[in-house]
């Protein structure tokens, strides 16, 4: 055989030979689609931070879940705007059964049984210093914030939360939640650890749009370091997820994405759960500004951006994009 005769284009030659020779294929249902959610009736609030993403109410959400999932896009991140004053130093207002987040859940969960709707856990949304936990004495306070979001997380499950989300980085938390769902008959509650988040530069958007950034003010942390991971560790991402398996984790979520794609890989090959990656703010708002110039072909990077995070292993990814994604990739897929 001569070198001539290897020829890898053969595999390239024609849109059917690429489809029948793809290795990662993105699936509608394996996105995941964030919603930012606000008081009120039939309210949109567009977000300067993340073009063509609004802030929704109950009802208004109700249509872009209606639209999604006439999409094949089955599953849904729920992320609640807390005004002002329902904001505290302990972050209470989390532990109210009439909240937003609990009356979203039980509203939409009922409308769409067919739906997962995944509540995320944590503090930042209802803190007056924007934490993922309880503040005290310049420092956030890892246990006694575990006992809030356990309690928390079992609040989320009985108003119709499919999966609940812990997105703090508290030590021990999976387990705190683990054992209060046990404890309340609550079996079949998935738990999807954000069991990689690290301390990124891309959340801005997204901390914009929930009102969620760090107050700067003495004796408060002007950032998340000391609970976040630190960007330049990928083996102490499989510390954290060993951790979070052994406590009673389903889901490991790696967050950010792209940048993460070694630490997707990692994870995806070390254990044999699920594997999760969140495409987050930052990277959303960063291929809408280059479309917006006229550098890139939006639909085609944000194709590209998802299937190499499936490509890493991720099985479900989350994505502002979702419905964008999916009806291209229905309509006319990666090719066109």
């Amino acid at each position: 055989m001569t070198e001539r005769s290897k020829r890898p284009r053969r595999l390239r030659a024609s849109r059917a030979i690429r489809a029948m020779s793809r290795e990662a294929r993105v699936h509608p249902a394996q996105l995941i689609l964030p919603l930012f959610l606000v008081e009120g009736d039939d309210a949109r609030e567009p977000i300067d931070a993340l073009p063509g993403v609004d802030r929704l109410s109950i009802d208004a959400a109700s249509g872009v879940i209606d639209r999604a999932m006439s999409h094949g896009i089955l599953g849904f991140a729920l992320f609640p705007r807390i005004d002002k004053s329902q904001k505290t130093v302990d972050g209470s207002s989390a532990l109210r059964d009439d909240s937003l987040a609990c009356r979203a859940i039980q509203t939409l969960s009922r409308r769409f049984p067919e739906a997962a709707f995944i509540a995320d856990v944590a503090l930042d949304p209802y803190s007056s210093f924007g934490h993922d936990g309880i503040v005290r004495d310049g420092r956030v306070i890892n246990d006694e914030t575990v006992d809030v979001l356990a309690a928390m997380a079992v609040l989320m499950a009985e108003a119709g939360a499919a999966i609940v989300a812990p997105s703090d980085m508290m030590d021990g938390r999976v387990g705190a939640v683990r054992s209060a769902l046990e404890r309340a008959g609550l079996h079949d509650t998935v738990i999807m650890s954000y069991a990689a988040k690290y301390a990124s530069a891309f959340y801005g958007p997204f901390r914009e749009a929930l009102g969620s950034m760090p107050v700067v003010a003495d004796g408060v942390p002007s950032n998340k370091r000391t609970y976040q991971m630190d960007p330049a560790n990928a083996d102490e991402a499989i510390r954290e997820a060993a951790l979070d398996l052994e406590e009673g984790a389903d889901i490991l979520l790696v967050k950010p994405g792209l940048p993460y794609l070694d630490v997707v890989r990692t994870l995806a090959t070390t254990f044999e759960a699920p594997v999760a990656a969140y495409h987050v703010s930052g990277e959303y708002a960063m291929l809408r500004a280059a479309a917006d110039r006229g550098l890139i072909d939006f639909r085609h990077a944000l194709v590209e951006s998802l299937t190499c995070l499936v490509r890493a292993g991720a099985r479900q990814v989350l994505t502002y994009a979702a419905i964008e994604a999916a009806a291209f990739l229905q309509s006319e897929g990666v090719d066109d």
